[in-house]
């Protein structure tokens, strides 16, 4: 799953409020590999490259589209549906969206709206604060990131919280450090910082280098 998907997170198109007299549609489309999938402080592909692709339409604050990736080591091949609408107002930018996760080689994850997410993100200048909510399938849980950027650098602290108090195996916090060396190519380093595990949340420290190309442009 990207939140990062990272994204983010995952991974949230925010649009202005001012749109042309005549509104159009506008299609994005984008290609990345990676040498890991880095899915909130965990490493999903066990080490393995991953690839993924995405191809959003956009029309004035509202948008749509798939994220697709070679997936993780568990559930396999993954894509991700998504729509949701942005907007700025005196530099606040609000965006909210839902996404739903779809596994179609796993039997039990494969089922389309097994496992959604609703997404509010809220930035101001270099800060940011999102706020997800596991609104279909899965064990109920939110995930909140709070991130900043300075330059080519940006940080994100990102916590888990499971909303059944006796179940804490996925209750965490990372810390991501990225570095955009260009507009392709990004270096992070991932840290779990704090857990209140069972041992099933990785705190190894992970590097990933990543490569994004548009598509189309």
């Amino acid at each position: 799953m990207k939140t990062v998907k990272t994204l983010l997170a995952a991974a949230v198109v925010a649009s202005t409020v001012a749109t042309p007299a005549v509104a159009e549609v506008e299609v994005a489309a984008s290609a990345a590999v990676a040498n890991m999938y880095l899915w909130r402080g965990q490493d999903l592909s066990n080490g393995s490259p991953a690839v993924s692709g995405d191809i959003t339409a956009s029309l004035g604050g509202a948008y749509a589209g798939v994220w697709a990736s070679s997936g993780d080591d568990t559930a396999g091949q993954e894509y991700d549906v998504y729509a949701g609408y942005g907007l700025e107002l005196a530099g606040l930018t609000v965006d909210a969206s839902v996404w739903t996760y779809v596994y179609p080689g796993d039997e039990e994850l494969g089922e389309a709206g097994n496992l959604s997410e609703a997404v509010l993100s809220v930035g101001y200048g270099p800060f940011s604060v999102s706020y997800l909510d596991n609104i279909a399938g899965g064990s109920g849980y939110s995930y909140i990131t709070v991130g900043a950027e300075m330059g080519k650098f940006s940080a994100t602290v990102g916590m888990t919280d499971s909303d059944d108090v006796e179940d804490v195996s996925t209750d965490y916090v990372h810390l991501d450090i990225s570095y955009a060396y260009n507009d392709n190519l990004s270096f992070t380093v991932s840290q779990v910082i704090d857990e209140d595990t069972d041992g099933t949340v990785e705190d190894d420290l992970h590097f990933v280098l990543s490569y994004s190309l548009p598509i189309g442009e």
